[in-house]
């Protein structure tokens, strides 16, 4: 692939393996300036970008941030909190008038499903996914990806599980179709009543037993529970969550002496994994956090950086 021409980023579904890898090979050239003692580049220099958070974030909304200065751009940061929201606006309405400002770019996240693609239908600015209800959340997706082919050299071939609430993660589900787009083989695992119906459409197998599925795997990937999206209840207790699938010292006799453990955060200690795990030899969890700033401020780049767009 010769040029990157998408205008906007809001899903993986849509991306060819040639496309995923172009972002991955541009942050790989962008972790060196982060690494700098002056952590700039002119690339977006002029462009002003707006990060309209609508639901709670720490990683996420900082180091899109982080990448948005780190590229020279202008930026703003919106939250719901004392918004025009609160007056009525609706999200177009207030998005329409924001895009007015003669912005280029906008971040969103919010906890309904579908709301950057409803603002991609009715503005000219680009729009950036940074996470929408339980359905994706593409940068994470492309920072975890970005993490195993620096840490393994490879994704084609590699083994991954991925553990936990796989009913209401967005991470999962981008995760799976940037993965297996790559050429990873797929396992999700977890209790019966958070793994959805028919997921092994998406091209995954599906476990109930961690044990047994982490033995072969050459990543791990945990998942909090999402309980502010559970309406019901799922689980008989955290505490007999954290018994099956857990993942401490003790349970990864089981797995390979070289496999990686990942969680795209907040990590709820005691519950995913143990404090030993999280901060061990075989965790990244830190790793994807600093590789979250290269890849996003390659989608802003190559969102913003394209000069024949389309959307």
């Amino acid at each position: 692939m010769d040029k990157w021409t998408r205008h906007h980023l809001l899903d993986l579904q849509g991306l060819s393996k040639e496309e995923l890898e172009t972002i991955l090979e541009t942050a790989k050239s962008f972790k060196e300036v982060s690494a700098r003692e002056v952590k700039k580049v002119p690339a977006l220099r002029g462009k002003t970008i707006v990060s309209l958070f609508l639901e709670p974030s720490t990683r996420t909304r900082g180091s899109f941030e982080l990448a948005a200065k780190r590229l020279s751009a202008d930026t703003i940061n919106m939250s719901g909190t004392g918004s025009s929201l609160s007056k009525g606006e609706t999200i177009v309405d207030m998005a329409k008038n924001i895009e007015a400002m003669n912005v280029d770019l906008i971040i969103v996240r919010h906890a309904d499903a579908g709301v950057p693609y409803m603002l991609a239908n009715n503005l000219k600015a680009a729009v950036v996914n940074a996470g929408d209800g339980c359905r994706s959340h593409p940068t994470q997706a492309l920072l975890d990806m970005f993490t195993i082919k620096e840490k393994k050299g490879r994704i084609d071939g590699l083994k991954i599980a991925i553990v936990g609430d796989i009913l209401h993660s967005r991470v999962a589900r981008s995760n799976i179709v940037g993965l297996t787009r790559l050429g990873a083989e797929v396992t999700v695992c977890g209790p019966s009543t958070l793994i959805p119906i028919g997921i092994e459409k998406m091209g995954v197998k599906v476990s109930y037993d961690l044990n047994e599925t982490i033995k072969d795997k050459d990543v791990v990937m945990l998942l909090r529970l999402q309980k502010e999206r559970q309406h019901e209840n799922y689980l008989p207790s955290i505490r007999e969550y954290a018994i099956q699938f857990g993942v401490n010292k003790n349970r990864l006799r089981h797995a390979k002496k070289d496999v990686m453990i990942m969680h795209p955060g907040p990590t709820n200690r005691g519950v995913e994994l143990s404090a030993e795990v999280a901060d061990g030899e075989y965790s990244v969890i830190l790793d994807q956090v600093t590789n979250g700033v290269a890849v996003r401020m390659a989608v802003l780049y190559l969102t913003l950086g394209t000069k024949e767009a389309e959307d």
